[in-house]
């Protein structure tokens, strides 16, 4: 297996067995960024032009694997979000969507991409980790491993085009309940749900995800990358349609007491008084 270096926040391995292993890095709790999700999208761009790979494992170190963006008090929320790739720098502008290299243009990127992908989710996939969970096209997990959009408790919109990926994946009504509650399932009730295709033991969550991505590996590549065109088809445009919404109504909220609260109430661990303000 040989490693890719250039990275600050993931990881890039190429196997021998046509399998790539992304992990993100980002420890404690991997929160993302613009950064790590334009490194995410770097590598597998790279990986499409890449004919040593015909699979990838999109997995991550430490005991979580991505509890979102870094709200803690609010503070950072403008720049943890970024803008959609549609808004232009303005001054006049909510600072909230004026980063022209905004966190929802490079998310894009990640559902554009042609090999199909396998997620290792061995803990915590929260906000937009959930998010980032769903660009893969097979999730392997386990029991112990917590799957929230918790974005009402935070007083905000979902975002990350979980709008449009999780309803696609369990059904609406299952999502409508996520997003409405923001309550965490498990990796059981994820996979009652669809949201989690196997599971494993915690120990063997990224074992498994490369199995299973060797086992698409070992089929005739132009035909599954062919086949998953069509499977996915709309998939990107529907994420940037979703974006649109998502964004729009994100930055209305932010200004909101109860967003204020939402993000204080989880810095400090309690739950949320809101006053529907």
């Amino acid at each position: 297996m040989s490693e890719c270096k250039g990275y600050k926040k993931i990881n890039l391995n190429i196997g021998d067995n046509y399998v790539a292993v992304i992990e993100i890095r980002n420890p404690p709790l991997n929160f993302f960024d613009v950064e790590m999700i334009s490194e995410i999208g770097d590598a597998l761009e790279g990986l499409d032009n890449n004919p040593q790979c015909r699979a990838v494992v999109l997995g991550a170190e430490g005991k979580v694997f991505c509890a979102g963006a870094n709200f803690g008090d609010g503070s950072n929320a403008d720049n943890a979000l970024g803008s959609h790739p549609d808004e232009k720098n303005d001054a006049t502008a909510n600072p909230f969507k004026n980063n022209a290299k905004s966190l929802y243009g490079q998310a894009l990127r990640l559902f554009k991409t042609r090999k199909p992908i396998v997620g290792a989710i061995h803990g915590a996939a929260v906000g937009g980790g959930l998010g980032l969970a769903l660009v893969p096209d097979f999730r392997v997990s386990c029991e112990e491993a917590r799957f929230s959009a918790n974005f009402s408790q935070l007083g905000i919109h979902p975002g990350f085009g979980l709008t449009h990926t999780l309803p696609r994946i369990i059904g609406q009504q299952n999502a409508n309940l996520l997003f409405y509650t923001g309550k965490r399932i498990s990796g059981s009730q994820a996979y009652e749900m669809g949201l989690v295709d196997l599971i494993v033991g915690q120990n063997e969550v990224r074992d498994a995800a490369i199995h299973m991505a060797e086992e698409i590996a070992s089929a005739a590549p132009l035909a599954v990358e062919s086949i998953r065109e069509s499977s996915r088809q709309g998939l990107a445009d529907g994420v940037y349609k979703a974006t649109q919404r998502e964004l729009q109504e994100q930055v209305w909220l932010m200004g909101t007491a109860d967003a204020l609260e939402g993000m204080k109430a989880v810095n400090e661990r309690r739950k949320g008084n809101f006053q529907g303000k």
